[in-house]
């Protein structure tokens, strides 16, 4: 199988990179153009390449990806939401309304790195919000959520090009139907916070939405458009995103948990969503405004 290193940066020229990458072979296509730096070049793949990747990329604050050469622009988008398509983990910012952001945010990184139960850690702290005013989750979402940068740009441009966009999300489903709207997803799935009507019990809505509901979700997305997990983007930063990410056909680690990024061949950490565009061969003037 042939593969395909893509390299991309919004700073430094990473055509070098691309033509000293171990395994390279033939000539390096430079694909530049708006203001990104982007190379790609036949690979052999394998452990040194990725570690190579690693120690050089940094420097060039570039990003890259390691796929195959057939099949690479996908017909399902399914990421997740919290610190993937918007920069803030709602929990944790709806947390703080309650005098309890460090608290809370501590027990989501944990989470995060695969150290906690995930089910476990969500239920800890959403009965840490016992009784906290339900007008705290509009304020929370009206002054705290913002999209991150290419977020509109991702979606707009593989639904153009007829795929479908998914956001999937082990948060709740109060936050992910305004940012799929905000996004331009076609759905979403999420977990569901309980009230009285007034302010929330403390108690989550079963089935927990985890790592193994996110893998679900990709298959059961995939199957219903006569598509195969190969056809399909996945991505996310945390450890309950890896098993949708590594089923996925392109699974990409997006300013991950450590955790993530080491069992990915496709990783942002320094640019923007966009990015996951320039990984399946998509020019950069196909890019649409979102």
């Amino acid at each position: 199988m042939t593969l395909v290193l893509t390299l991309v940066s919004q700073g430094k020229d990473v055509a070098g990179l691309a033509k000293a990458a171990p395994g390279g072979s033939g000539a390096v296509v430079d694909r530049s153009a708006g203001g990104w730096s982007v190379a790609e070049r036949e690979v052999a793949g394998g452990a040194e390449l990725v570690s190579w990747l690693e120690a050089e990329t940094p420097g060039a604050g570039a990003d890259w990806a390691i796929t195959p050469q057939t099949n690479r622009r996908k017909r399902l988008l399914i990421s997740d939401m919290d610190s993937t398509i918007i920069g803030q983990e709602c929990l944790d910012e709806l947390a703080d309304f309650a005098g309890l952001k460090a608290e809370v945010s501590a027990i989501t990184e944990r989470a995060m790195r695969g150290e906690l139960d995930f089910a476990g850690a969500l239920t800890q702290r959403v009965a840490m919000l016992k009784g906290l005013k339900l007008g705290a989750l509009e304020a929370c979402h009206t002054e705290r959520v913002r999209l991150n940068p290419g977020a509109r740009e991702l979606v707009a441009t593989m639904k153009a090009h007829g795929a479908r966009a998914v956001l999937v999300s082990g948060g709740f489903g109060y936050f992910t139907s305004r940012v799929a709207r905000m996004a331009g997803f076609d759905a979403d799935r999420a977990n569901t916070l309980i009230d009285d009507g007034v302010a929330l019990t403390g108690a989550v809505g079963v089935p927990i939405l985890g790592r193994e509901a996110k893998l679900t979700a990709l298959l059961e997305e995939t199957a219903a458009l006569g598509l195969t997990a190969d056809d399909a983007l996945a991505m996310g930063d945390g450890a309950n995103d890896l098993d949708m990410i590594k089923a996925a056909g392109l699974g990409i680690a997006y300013h991950a948990k450590p955790i993530v990024a080491a069992q990915t061949l496709a990783r942002i950490a320094h640019t923007d969503l966009r990015a996951a565009l320039l990984f399946q061969g998509y020019a950069v003037s196909e890019i649409v405004a979102g």
